[in-house]
């Protein structure tokens, strides 16, 4: 989830469970700006439900509650979000693209360019995911994760077309260090194996799925890639 949907920190005294999920500060404020005042609780609570949902990976829980917190408060940059990731969750790649764009205009931050990048890719327009990447890699605000990202979704959709050396270049652009590897780090390297692969670097790929075994031996299927290649 993004970070802005974490709950603020001292929320609430440590170790008492809550009745519900607690939103930000920064996303409080985005709902008394755009919601009428005798409906912000009610937004609140129900934009506090669909995130609940969405981190127990129940994106179809999570719908309902997005669209009625969306239909309060139609202008507010943190229910187009959240209503978007829930479409995405599951699989309405047009409603999400619709979402989410709404949500970039408000907010005007590109960081949520991954999820609208991998749905065009649902629709088969996966070679619209390639400035969407570029245009979040160049976002100095943007955060890691949504950068990485972004490039996993382009890189894959340019390999598609068998433009290995573009999607190699792409994934280049998205900065890992050796001795430190988050989950979407090892999507990176576990990608670059796999263009590599594709390309016919079959000791290259093998040293991208080496990498992502030696942080984590179980990650997605790559050691039945790494014993495929020799």
């Amino acid at each position: 989830m993004p970070k802005s949907f974490k709950p603020r920190a001292g929320a609430r005294p440590k170790g008492t469970p809550p009745k519900r999920a607690e939103l930000s500060r920064e996303v409080e404020d985005d709902i008394r700006r755009t919601a009428r005042p005798q409906l912000q609780r009610e937004v609140e609570s129900r934009l506090a439900r669909a995130i609940e949902r969405l981190e127990r990976d129940d994106p179809r829980g999570a719908l309902p509650e997005a669209e009625k917190a969306k239909a309060m408060a139609p202008r507010s940059a943190s229910a187009r979000e959240v209503l978007g990731m829930a479409y995405y969750g599951v699989g309405r790649w047009q409603d999400a693209i619709t979402e989410l764009k709404a949500y970039k205009r408000i907010s005007g931050r590109p960081d949520q360019n991954h999820l609208i990048a991998d749905s065009l890719r649902g629709l088969g327009r996966g070679m619209e995911a390639v400035p969407l990447a570029d245009e979040v890699l160049r976002d100095r605000h943007a955060p890691a994760e949504a950068k990485a990202e972004s490039v996993i979704v382009a890189a894959s959709a340019l390999a598609d077309a068998g433009r290995f050396a573009e999607a190699l270049a792409l994934l280049a652009r998205a900065k890992t260090r050796q001795d430190v590897a988050q989950d979407y780090t090892l999507r990176l390297w576990y990608v670059r194996g796999d263009v590599l692969a594709r390309a016919g670097r079959l000791d290259e790929a093998a040293a991208e799925f080496r990498k992502v075994m030696r942080h984590d031996p179980s990650a997605f299927d790559a050691a039945e890639r790494l014993s495929a290649l020799g």
